[in-house]
């Protein structure tokens, strides 16, 4: 709105035309602008990011020859993390395993005070919608050179974790490195491969890379059941659009035990990221989830009355107790009842300087470090880690650490919004 026009009606400016609001894929351009989330990268952040080179192999690790492999969605543009293991051949761990996860080094392209670091926190994260995604860079970075597409170098991030036979974490240890991955696997064909149906893709990768990673998740599955994490039974669905972006169809998205593997190691490496840091006596933004509150749990204990269920009183809630609750309502009438009100009863996590732990994950310590592609909050990780180890001049800076925590309310604002538009 500009000075008064005549009649003295307010002037206005067409900024942008978002096309016919009854057509679908006009929807979520709606929802970018009402919310106020910024889809448009200023001239000056372009120019930065299209100026970037590739990394080389100065100061880093040469993880080129390690069989690291991608997992993801079928239809993923980006891949912040490869992983690899392999039986630990260390005669004190029998049955044990060595599991590497190596994450995309953003922090590399991305530097502490840059137009592209300045965007990035403005945005928090990236946000996805059915028909298109608002990435947090642009795609010179988002979808190349940070990127860990099959065959080609790229500086990472990596961290070599040691587990027992029982799915213990023994030691941990982080380097800065160069990879390559041998392969952008999908979950389906990975799963397939698992169970007998190899491709020709995947025949060459059965033996050596996907047998080690599902023994590996065997081992951390047992350590899961005994840390008992919150087993909300909550099927994601699936929105296929067509070309015209109408819907086709809504399907539940499976959950394959290749989704829960790399899932599992994800958990690994950002429990070994919030620990390393914690260690060397760092400062770093943890993922906070705090045990629900009482009103809330009273609310969820009327709901499962109301349901012929109960959820015990009096003791310090664990996830434990509420998984008993769950696996009461499994295969009732009551069962998607309680796994909403179960989710509804839930703090909403966040990001902090502070740990105060992760009730849902059943976990002491907590950060984010697994997607500094679509987070900011890993990227603050990866820099907090690059200058606890001096791998370089690019790490955390003073001004960095003195914005921590307005930068974990800014950013678990951008994630509020996104999830609600």
């Amino acid at each position: 709105a500009g000075p008064r026009g005549r009649m003295g009606l307010p002037n206005a400016r067409i900024v942008d035309r978002l096309g016919d609001p009854s057509q679908p894929r006009a929807v979520s351009l709606i929802a970018i602008h009402q919310h106020g989330i910024p889809d448009r990268f200023p001239d000056e952040v372009i120019a930065e990011a299209d100026s970037m080179k590739p990394a080389g192999l100065t100061g880093r690790a040469d993880l080129r020859d390690m069989p690291l492999v991608t997992i993801d969605p079928s239809d993923a543009r980006d891949h912040d993390d490869a992983c690899y293991a392999e039986a630990d051949t260390d005669p004190k761990n029998k049955g044990g395993h060595i599991i590497w996860v190596a994450i995309a080094d953003v922090a590399h392209y991305v530097r502490a005070g840059s137009a592209l670091d300045r965007e990035a926190r403005k945005r928090g994260n990236s946000s996805y919608f059915p028909d298109r995604v608002v990435p947090m860079l642009p795609d010179r970075l988002s979808g190349d050179l940070c990127s860990l597409h099959e065959g080609v170098p790229r500086p990472c991030l990596a961290v070599r974790m040691q587990v027992d036979a029982e799915g213990n974490k023994l030691s941990h240890r982080f380097v800065r490195g160069l990879m390559r991955s041998q392969a952008s696997l999908h979950y389906a064909e990975v799963q397939d491969a698992m169970d007998g149906q190899v491709s020709p893709r995947t025949e060459h990768f059965l033996e050596p890379v996907i047998k080690p990673l599902y023994a590996a998740y065997a081992a951390l599955k047992k350590a899961r059941a005994r840390r008992e994490p919150l087993d909300l039974d909550l099927p994601e669905r699936k929105i296929v659009l067509s070309d015209s972006g109408k819907v086709t169809s809504v399907a539940f998205r499976d959950r394959l035990d290749a989704h829960k593997l790399i899932e599992e190691f994800m958990v690994l490496a950002n429990v070994a990221a919030a620990e390393e840091l914690f260690a060397k006596n760092r400062p770093l933004l943890y993922r906070v989830h705090e045990e629900p509150s009482d009103e809330k749990l009273d609310a969820l204990r009327e709901v499962a009355l109301g349901s012929g269920l109960n959820l015990a009183k009096g003791q310090v809630l664990h996830t434990s107790h509420l998984n008993r609750l769950l696996s009461q309502a499994a295969g009732t009438e009551h069962s998607e009842l309680i796994n909403i009100s179960t989710l509804r009863s839930m703090t909403q996590a966040y990001y902090h300087p502070q740990n105060y732990g992760h009730f849902g994950l059943a976990l002491r310590s907590y950060a984010h470090f697994t997607s500094p592609i679509r987070r900011y909050a890993d990227l603050i990780v990866h820099r907090a880690l690059i200058s606890a180890h001096g791998w370089g001049d690019d790490g955390l800076t003073p001004q960095d650490i003195e914005m921590l925590e307005e930068t974990a309310k800014q950013i678990s604002d951008t994630e509020r919004r996104s999830m609600i538009a």
